[in-house]
């Protein structure tokens, strides 16, 4: 049986979900030495596992000004090739195939990069396809003609070149994030399975406080990769600004590693927020008051209060799916990127069948939410949509099982 496994993953949501399948699987195996090469960013998803002694992350690791997206933009395309992309995916490409003369498994996190790469080792490999799925071009509000037509002639979205890389004798597992994306990919015959989404394992399900109770609760996410996170969060705060409630209403905002609460603190007081005490119970570090309105800001506290919200505003990618997951329906706001775009906003609502609604200006968020507040009915509808696209927990676990009869316990093949 193999002792070391190599995972690749390819993005900030891809690497939360190899980190929780890495988990899982080390519950099975204790021993398992695993080795993992973030291919966008520095993998700072992975540092407190590596520092617990959890897995080790190797391989050539650099921040690119596009922040993973560069396949969306040209001008983020230009930057990253000046900054390095070329040198960096050679070395990535180096690490692997040194990896792949050693006969151990690779599990591949994402899209067609990890997928690629994982096949070029020359190894046997797993693959988890995190971003496709057919539900953006069978269902969903929004049309795109001619990319629709393309997914419809093909009966997937994954691409022919794909099929061909998942179909490989070395490929031992398929697993991809729901169903219909699976049944998809079977008509071509790649034996894909849907066993549940990573994404919604390990969310806290942590009481409401009595103090929050009697407030209308919003979540704000403004996403993790900056400068974007620092404009986004001005725009959604501009959208609050056109809300003006009559009651008590709280906007609970997590945040990660970025940005930190100092540089969001200026922004806040530039729109009339003062700061005040922290209410017990939150988690919060910081709270902020305007009038009827207190927000609150804690690092690492999203998996507590995105089941706290009644209604997201977002700006974020992973993020955004994890809370409508947990029945929180959206109101998105795409700017100017490098991620959140208006064509990653439209994407993202149709795959989540329109439980995040996209609004062109904040002017349209605030009347959006104005209205959504008043009409519990279209709440509820949107809440179970958005869990029934997401699914249930434990999907991390599948996996693992998934893993270890496939691909560890399979050895070198």
């Amino acid at each position: 049986m193999p002792s070391r496994l190599l995972v690749l993953s390819n993005g900030h949501g891809e690497d939360l979900i190899a980190l929780k399948v890495i988990e899982a699987l080390q519950q099975r195996h204790p021993g398992l030495n695993v080795c993992v090469l973030p291919l966008v960013g520095e993998g700072q998803c992975f540092a407190a596992a590596e520092a617990a002694g959890a897995l080790q992350r190797i391989g050539p690791r650099q921040r690119l000004p596009s922040g993973g997206f560069s396949n969306q933009s040209f001008s983020g395309l230009v930057q990253d090739l000046a900054a390095g992309l070329p040198q960096l995916s050679w070395g990535h490409l180096r690490t692997v195939r040194r990896w792949g003369r050693t006969h151990q498994p690779l599990l591949a996190v994402g899209d067609l990069l990890p997928l690629a790469l994982a096949w070029s080792s020359g190894a046997p490999f797993a693959f988890i396809g995190t971003p496709k799925s057919d539900y953006t071009w069978r269902s969903g509000p929004g049309h795109n003609g001619l990319a629709d037509g393309y997914h419809r002639c093909k009966g997937s979205e994954w691409d022919p070149w794909e099929w061909a890389l998942m179909g490989s004798r070395r490929c031992r597992l398929v697993a991809v994030r729901d169903g219909l994306t699976a049944r998809g990919l079977r008509r071509h015959g790649v034996p894909a399975l849907a066993p549940g989404n990573p994404m919604m394992d390990g969310l806290e399900t942590a009481a409401l406080p009595a103090a929050l109770a009697s407030s209308r609760r919003l979540v704000l996410l403004c996403g993790s990769r900056l400068p974007e996170a620092l404009r986004n969060f001005e725009r959604l705060l501009s959208a609050l600004q056109g809300l003006a409630p009559e009651r008590d209403t709280l906007v609970l905002c997590p945040i990660g590693a970025t940005p930190a609460p100092e540089q969001l603190s200026p922004l806040l007081r530039a729109r009339g927020f003062l700061p005040v005490a922290v209410p017990g119970g939150s988690g919060a570090d910081q709270a902020w008051r305007r009038g009827a309105m207190v927000l609150l800001l804690g690092r690492g506290c999203f998996p507590r209060w995105s089941g706290w919200g009644e209604i997201g505003l977002a700006t974020a990618g992973t993020a955004t799916e994890q809370l409508v997951g947990r029945g929180v329906p959206a109101l998105s706001l795409p700017g100017p990127g490098p991620q959140f775009t208006l064509a990653f906003a439209r994407r993202q609502s149709r795959l989540l069948g329109g439980a995040v609604q996209v609004c062109a200006s904040p002017g349209e968020m605030s009347r959006r939410l104005r209205e959504l507040l008043q009409d519990p009915a279209t709440l509820g509808q949107l809440s179970r949509i958005g869990r029934r696209r997401m699914g249930s927990p434990g999907g991390s676990e599948r996996l693992a099982a998934l893993l270890e009869r496939q691909l560890i316990a399979g050895g070198p093949g």
